[in-house]
């Protein structure tokens, strides 16, 4: 018995001197934001067993459309480190980070080394992006109007985004590095594991044509062989006009496009009437993962969605 009260204090003593190590872990994590979710999925990945990036367009908010919170701000001017695709894809970021980010290490990963761009389809079934588009207009100093931003919808650039998450924190917090460095390993093996999974899921129904909601999907396309035949519209927060309305309708009749796709985010009632006499189906693409919970896993619940999305409208 007195071994027992005696054991007691020491084990106090020992449990209490291992949460206040916990606790100390986890108050050395860097503070890390994300602008949004395919990218917030990546990195949280990366930082697995050390702590959880904060993400800035969450729930069913599009990036196309968002407006910086309170919130949102205060996490800006607390990171250390923010990871965003670049102003071509969250123009409404950019002259936050100036303001608020001003202490922070700012990586912009569609310069990531590695990474594969595509210049935007322009003519026929794809509207030209003229002077007139919003991303242009933000900000004329960049070049970011002339590729398409939606780099994660091919694994092979998630895998160049994941080396270049994984050297900057690395550089932020090198006493965790052994700990990102195993994560970084361990999720590219799962990134090459969906990629032979798609490319399987996809080959029955990649010949089949369809349409898209706005031209998104260029780089899932040219990763899969998938036949995006045109857009309805170029700019999702644009309402394209009865002109192009009625040039997508000849599309898709005059094609036979097998589906039409609608997003989340987006009013389907352009889908509905570009349907309207044809007898193509209607589908759903959520390219910016609106509809999935944030976490280290939506990246692939995010791919695999997109694929069985295609192979059910289109089969």
């Amino acid at each position: 018995m007195n071994a027992a009260k005696a054991f007691l204090p020491a084990a106090a003593l020992l449990f209490s001197g291992l949460l206040v190590s916990t606790t100390a872990t986890a108050a050395d994590a860097p503070r890390v934001v994300v602008s949004i979710k395919p990218i917030h999925s990546l990195v949280a990945a990366v930082m697995q067993g050390v702590g959880t990036p904060d993400l800035i367009v969450d729930g069913a908010a599009s990036p196309h459309t968002y407006a910086l919170k309170p919130s949102n701000a205060r996490s800006l001017q607390q990171a250390q480190l923010v990871f965003w695709v670049g102003p071509g894809m969250e123009a409404f970021l950019q002259k936050p980070l100036s303001a608020l980010g001003s202490n922070a290490t700012v990586v912009e990963l569609d310069h990531a080394p590695g990474i594969t761009k595509l210049k935007f389809r322009e003519g026929g079934a794809f509207e030209p992006h003229d002077d007139g588009d919003e991303h242009e207009a933000e900000d004329h100093d960049h070049d970011h109007g002339e590729f398409d931003t939606h780099l994660w919808l091919d694994p092979h650039n998630a895998k160049a985004m994941v080396t270049e998450i994984t050297t900057s924190l690395v550089a932020a917090d090198p006493a965790n590095a052994l700990t990102y460095e195993t994560n970084q390993k361990a999720l590219n093996d799962k990134l090459d594991a969906l990629d032979t999974e798609i490319a399987s899921t996809l080959a029955p129904v990649k010949d089949k044509p369809f349409i898209v909601f706005h031209d998104a999907y260029q780089y899932f396309e040219h990763r899969y062989g998938v036949r995006v035949s045109g857009s309805i519209t170029v700019s999702p927060e644009t309402i394209p006009g009865a002109q192009r309305v009625a040039e997508i309708h000849s599309k898709v009749a005059g094609l036979g496009a097998t589906c039409v796709f609608a997003e989340p985010q987006f009013e389907p009632k352009l889908v509905n009437v570009v349907l309207e006499g044809t007898s193509a189906k209607s589908g759903v693409l959520d390219p910016e993962a609106a509809t999935l919970p944030q976490g280290p896993d939506l990246y692939f619940d995010l791919m695999r969605g997109i694929a069985s999305s295609l192979k059910t409208c289109l089969s």
